[in-house]
């Protein structure tokens, strides 16, 4: 009796580890490989990077910026190559066409909307979305608030990848022409 539960419970463990296992046809791959997410940066390089925007963001308040972005992480993420919730990811939002991120369902208005993100929009935007963009779906009310505009723009700005266009122009002078 006692091989006969030895021999049980080592079936039983045997058929749990293939359960875990990849059996399945390995899934159709992007034959682009992805980059690898760029280093986070340290709090020093953090406060680096706010001091290099330009004003008034250089003067913003990074963790005022994230308490307020609080409200935001219902519906976005920041980081490189999140997930799109109910709202778009926003890493590498500046610089980036409205309504452009793929895989993403923008309301027509979005889509159509034209413009590239900047902080002046992103400011009019967070200020009252539905009236900066008649017809867009995004629900939040808006931040009131201009210190915690500024905060949350510098935050963003610090927390998805910004480069100004000077650091941008930069790096492709630097870059080895092939």
């Amino acid at each position: 009796m006692r091989t006969q539960l030895m021999l049980f419970a080592a079936l039983t463990a045997t058929l749990a580890l293939a359960a875990c296992g990849d059996n399945a046809a390995p899934a159709a791959t992007d034959a682009t490989p992805k980059a690898p997410p760029p280093p986070v940066p340290t709090e020093a390089e953090k406060v680096a990077m706010l001091a290099a925007l330009p004003a008034p963001y250089n003067a913003g308040d990074l963790e005022n910026g994230r308490r307020a972005f609080a409200r935001c992480r219902s519906c976005h993420t920041i980081t490189p190559g999140g997930p799109n919730m109910a709202g778009p990811n926003l890493y590498g939002v500046f610089g980036r066409q409205a309504g452009a991120l793929d895989k993403y369902s923008y309301s027509h208005a979005l889509r159509s909307a034209g413009f590239t993100w900047d902080a002046d929009k992103l400011d009019h935007w967070l200020e009252n979305p539905k009236t900066f963009l008649p017809g867009n779906k995004m629900t939040f009310a808006g931040l009131r608030d201009a210190t915690d505009r500024r905060d949350v723009i510098a935050f963003l700005k610090v927390e998805t990848g910004y480069a100004p266009e000077t650091a941008k122009a930069a790096a492709a002078a630097s870059a080895p022409v092939s």
